[in-house]
């Protein structure tokens, strides 16, 4: 019997230790409650969100019209799978395909879908324009990469974590360094490379930004070599870096557009890959699909969550933002260097680095930050990444700058 009665943090995370697999490492908070900018736990403590579950909810949580459009269509249809037409597929992909500058959509489901697609799409196209031989297509990706966690993807991670007792892995990659021209020029003279894959911003690595220009030489060696950009912009998309795309930044206009998280305003699992029809066209029926994408719940959704972006003007309220939220880390590592060795980012996607102090580390910061109401986490140890909804205002930025800067005080 499913119960709805009150359920304690402790009881809650002793369920999930005892019931759940142990894929994740959670901070020990247990949430009942989301609105805006801000979660509740289920003792009632509110906390300011600065993860915005790894930039799926930048819209900020539980928006009135994104919930509003899920409802609605909730009650009139929900899936009818791509055995039949509906009534919202086309709809929705006219508007994503004219939203981004694409001809083409293909609506899957998760990020990591969405990924898996578009390395299907990079070598049908391989084989089928540039004259690939067949079974011998290469993607080229990069160190540090993370574009989710199937063994396809994986194959191309150098994260040990990631691939440690995975193996056999598939072959078709070269990995190379990020933020290096020369390596990918001269990866991309293998005559059987099809695509380059990569984040604009390397998001879960700890936010790697790279230098000015890297995109926009990419895309130019790119189609010297006549090669498909393949940009993953899920966590960096939907404003999140204070431009609607992070390629934006550099004028950039990617061969295969991968999107994902905030599609939905962290709603519901919507992903899509874009491209334009010499890429999308190359896939037939039959050769690659999904029970659950592009439903009509799922198209609802993701128009309303897009215009939200636009209308509420969150990328450029993103850039503001997080203008301010770097300059508040810079001067708090001025003025305790012996815990605070670096900050970056661009726009609402920014990380701190946190040197190990007296015993502790980037994790118990995470949660003496908890401890005062703002919830971060850790990544790869020593770094925390904080992404706040795009909704936040200056007030709200500062209030938590002053939480963040306690707990560094303190740490």
């Amino acid at each position: 019997m499913i119960t709805t009665a009150f359920i304690s943090t402790q009881e809650a995370i002793a369920l999930e230790e005892r019931y759940g697999a142990h894929n994740y490492h959670p901070i020990p908070v247990v949430l009942a409650k989301g609105e805006g900018i801000f979660l509740w736990d289920v003792e009632g403590k509110k906390y300011f969100d600065f993860l915005s579950a790894y930039s799926a909810v930048n819209q900020g949580h539980c928006h009135p019209r994104i919930i509003s459009a899920l409802i609605e269509q909730a009650q009139t249809l929900t899936l009818t799978s791509r055995a039949f037409y509906n009534d919202k597929l086309g709809l929705c992909e006219k508007y994503m395909a004219e939203y981004f500058g694409y001809d083409k959509v293909l609506m899957m489901n998760s990020g990591a879908e969405a990924n898996e697609t578009a390395l299907k799409l990079a070598r049908k196209w391989g084989y089928q324009k540039k004259g690939i031989p067949t079974n011998q297509a290469v993607i080229v990706a990069v160190q540090r990469n993370f574009h989710g966690r199937t063994l396809a993807i994986i194959s191309a991670s150098t994260d040990k974590t990631a691939t440690s007792n995975f193996g056999p892995f598939m072959p078709g990659y070269h990995i190379i360094p990020y933020n290096d021209i020369q390596a990918l020029e001269k990866a991309l003279q293998n005559p059987n490379v099809c695509g380059f894959w990569v984040e604009p911003i390397q998001g879960e690595a700890g936010v790697f930004v790279p230098d000015e220009g890297y995109l926009a030489k990419s895309a130019e060696l790119c189609k010297k070599y006549n090669v498909l950009l393949m940009m993953d912009e899920v966590q960096t998309g939907m404003g999140r870096t204070g431009k609607l795309l992070a390629s934006h930044h550099e004028n950039v206009h990617p061969d295969i557009l991968i999107l994902g998280k905030a599609l939905s305003g962290g709603t519901y699992p919507i992903s899509a890959v874009l491209a334009d029809d010499e890429v999308m066209l190359c896939i037939k029926p039959g050769e690659h699909g999904s029970t659950f994408g592009g439903n009509p719940l799922a198209c609802a959704i993701a128009m309303t969550a897009l215009q939200v972006i636009k209308d509420e003007k969150l990328p450029e309220n993103a850039e503001k933002m997080g203008i301010l939220f770097r300059k508040r880390m810079q001067k708090l590592m001025q003025c305790y260097p012996e815990k605070i060795s670096a900050v970056r980012g661009k726009g609402l996607l920014n990380a701190v680095d946190i040197k190990e102090k007296n015993g502790k580390t980037a994790w118990d910061l995470c949660l003496a930050m908890k401890d005062k109401g703002l919830l971060a986490k850790p990544t790869h140890g020593d770094k925390i990444r904080f992404a706040p909804p795009l909704i936040i205002n200056e007030n709200q930025m500062n209030e938590a700058c002053d939480i963040i800067a306690e707990a560094v005080a303190e740490y």
